[in-house]
């Protein structure tokens, strides 16, 4: 059998398993020699590239699969280029010889740079060799994604190769062809554009993404007996109850909430919140989740900006949390009150037995709605400024659900702990969304601070997610028993930097290292993470690396560019992060000024300081706003902050750098701290030993004890708080300084 036949034959096959969406193939040239480099996500990868392009290519196989009995005959016919293990650099040269001979005939070779297929759902570190293989070619290299094939029966995804039960035939999968880049390529500039090309072809998706209320319909529908939410007041609530209770909610709520597009919420992380929440989505209302721990000012103004008439809460929520209620509240005892046999029954037929858009006209929706309908608003934290109100849609947040389902590799027997309040971004998507689109349970618990009943609640539901702050991190490790957390697989920290001792620690007692991730309310709100690692006979692949806060989902790019020109900065020099990908916001709300600051071509402008390794993992030094231009030279406030804490050895976040106006160079550092006055003269005597420039050194009386440093509800530090109270005890210790100067010529 000749290529071309056995090309149409693998063509009619693959388009028999997945439906192909093929972009820009006329990328690849017409004639001529060519690389193409492409991820690698399942093991039918080389049949859909073959099935996309007009070109005969020829691939580079390892030759553990070339060697396979049954594959074998139909690999010869193809031409593969079997690919030596590394320990055998004599065959291995011979073979990528083999590879640049045929380019230099015309013929177009193709690649999988990661060398293995991807066992943890992200792209792996490009290797090197195809840099050998163009030395001295003068010929394109093409970069080609696959994208949508993760999930499919011939991925790895859940461990599994092949013996899956495929979501959808055929499967929806995209082959994208990038522009052509110069042979002198190097792996990290072709992974690059590789990923942007997954971003590209993200919006492909679209097709099968639902409005986010309709796929927690479809979900509960699959599995209605599966716990969906629990907490202390509902031990335990199986998705088919939850959607019968939602389908009731929205009913009653229909009036309440009638002519009012957004809809205030002033609920803890709850069964009762997430209820409320899917029902305001059912209706096609907007849930605006208030941030209760702001001020009476501050929470009017959202209000305000929102046109809130309304604020659902609870008596009991009001009266733990004191809250003036920035316009009327409507409670949620009232609302669900005596309920009649009639509606309970109306709710069950409706919410097992309508279709969806007849479920929806039934509980009062209007509009059927589209992905780029506003899904919610989330107020920044507002940790150095005015909370902005951040706009996002049901895409943006479907998207991110979707890259978190990918990362993590979520399955039914998953179980999230729900301690962020959903006001917060990541409370929101993470533990409230996200595991009612994929089918995992959650088990709430309104206060993140008692250790105690969560570490009971942990046990009791079998939690293997754990999303938290690391200071709410240094609250469990002090309090819980190691076996509390004994069922826990991914311990996954963010909002601040996660200090070396208290990972340690927490994995010493609990047998669990905390890894970080990365976020911002504006990007719905994951951008990276670190993930589990995979390792096999002869396999390892890494998911996490310390000190890093992990690689961009699937379907993010990210850049670090110069602060100062915006220009791209080589590998590993740090710069300022810019992301791209479908779960960036739609603006900020209000005027579009705000919106255009931040977002450009595209791009998200995060203002935070990170760096990239050549393996792909990102870290963050601090953010834009957190550097001291002292004497002319930039001074990171993160960085002083760090090596502070490892002279005090300390676990958990005990200082505060800030920047404050100084006559004689522009600023000087003030340092806030809760350590006692023994332990500080510690600190200040090693002080000049911690490898610091003479420059980035605080001054002994610039460090100021404080009972505790400020935080958000959602566990970071109030910087802005923290910047107030350090200006005004620099004020005081100058004007004592200035007093004690005055005075001294008089007495003497």
């Amino acid at each position: 059998m000749k290529p071309t036949w056995l090309r149409v034959f693998l063509w009619f096959l693959t388009r028999a398993c997945y439906r192909v969406t093929v972009l820009r193939p006329d990328h690849v040239p017409a004639q001529g020699g060519a690389l193409l480099v492409s991820n690698h996500v399942s093991f039918v990868d080389m049949l859909l590239i073959l099935a996309s392009t007009r070109r005969f290519v020829r691939f580079l196989l390892p030759q553990e699969i070339c060697e396979r009995r049954w594959l074998k005959p139909w690999l010869r016919r193809l031409r593969v280029i079997p690919l030596p293990p590394e320990g055998q650099p004599r065959e291995l040269v011979r073979a990528l010889h083999a590879a640049r001979d045929a380019i230099r005939q015309g013929e177009v070779v193709g690649v999988f740079a990661e060398r293995s297929i991807s066992r943890i759902g992200v792209m792996l570190p490009f290797r090197r060799e195809f840099e050998r293989i163009m030395e001295g070619v003068d010929a394109p290299i093409i970069p080609v994604c696959l994208d949508g094939v993760w999930g499919s029966i011939f991925s790895y995804q859940s461990g599994r190769f092949f013996w899956k039960v495929p979501r959808r035939l055929p499967y929806p999968v995209t082959v994208s062809f990038g522009r052509p880049l110069p042979p002198t390529a190097t792996a990290f500039e072709v992974q690059t554009a590789v990923q942007e090309l997954n971003t590209d072809a993200w919006p492909h998706r679209r097709k099968t993404m639902k409005l986010l209320h309709r796929a927690f319909v479809q979900r509960a529908r699959r599995c209605p007996l599966r716990l969906a939410w629990a907490d202390a007041r509902v031990p335990g609530l199986s998705f088919g109850g939850a959607l019968m209770k939602v389908v009731f909610l929205a009913r009653r709520l229909r009036s309440p909430w009638a002519g009012q597009d957004m809809v205030g919420i002033l609920l803890a992380p709850s069964v009762a919140g997430a209820l409320v929440n899917f029902a305001a989505l059912l209706l096609g209302k907007v849930p605006v989740n208030l941030n209760y721990t702001l001020t009476e000012e501050v929470l009017a103004s959202c209000a305000r900006q929102c046109k809130l008439q309304t604020v659902l809460t609870s008596q009991a929520f009001l009266d733990r949390v004191k809250v003036k209620m920035p316009c009327r509240a409507l409670l949620l005892e009232e609302i669900v009150a005596r309920p009649r046999l009639g509606e309970k029954l109306c709710a069950l037929a409706l919410a097992w037995l309508a279709p969806v858009g007849a479920l929806e006209k039934a509980v009062g929706r209007e509009q059927p709605g589209t992905l780029d309908d506003l899904a919610t608003v989330i107020f920044s934290s507002g940790s150095t400024g005015e909370p902005k109100g951040v706009m996002l849609s049901h895409y943006n947040i479907a998207s991110n659900a979707e890259q978190l389902g990918q990362m993590f590799d979520l399955n039914p027997q998953d179980r999230f702990l729900g301690i962020l309040p959903f006001f917060h971004s990541f409370g929101f998507t993470a533990t409230l969304i996200t595991p009612a689109l994929l089918g995992v349970g959650v088990a709430y618990h309104p206060n993140p601070l008692d250790a105690k009943p969560i570490g009971e609640l942990v046990r009791r539901y079998r939690v293997t997610h754990l999303m938290a702050t690391p200071s709410f991190l240094q609250i469990y490790l002090r309090s819980c028993e190691p076996g509390d957390f004994g069922s826990l697989r991914i311990v996954m920290a963010g909002a601040e930097k996660l200090p070396e001792p208290l990972a340690s620690a927490f994995e010493e007692k609990f047998g669990v290292r905390p890894v970080e991730g990365y976020g911002c309310t504006e990007c719905s709100p994951v951008v990276a993470a670190n993930t589990r690692d995979f390792r096999a006979v002869g396999l390892r692949q890494v998911g996490s690396r310390r000190g890093r806060i992990g690689r961009p989902l699937p379907g993010v790019s990210v850049r670090i560019v110069s602060p100062d020109t915006g220009e791209p900065l080589p590998l590993g020099q740090a710069g300022l992060l810019l992301v791209r990908g479908p779960n960036v916001m739609r603006g900020y709300l209000g005027p579009p000024e705000k919106t255009a600051e931040v977002l450009r071509e595209g791009w998200y402008v995060t203002g935070d300081i990170a760096a990239l390794d050549e393996d792909g993992f990102l870290e963050i030094t601090d953010r834009l706003s957190r550097f001291s231009k002292i004497g002319g030279e930039m001074v990171p406030h993160g960085k002083v902050e760090e090596k502070l804490h490892e002279a005090a050895g300390a676990t958990e976040t005990t200082f505060a750098v800030v920047g404050v106006p100084d006559a004689r160079k522009g600023e000087r550092l003030v340092v806030l701290h809760t350590l006692p006055a023994d332990r500080l003269q510690d600190v200040l005597k090693r002080l000049p030993q911690l490898g610091l420039p003479n420059l980035w050194l605080p001054r002994a009386n610039q460090f100021f004890h404080v009972d505790q440093l400020p935080r958000l509800a959602s566990g970071k530090m109030d910087l802005r708080t923290i910047r107030e109270l350090a200006l005004r005890l620099a004020a005081e210790q100058e004007s004592r300084d200035l007093a004690q100067t005055n005075s001294g010529p008089r007495e003497a």
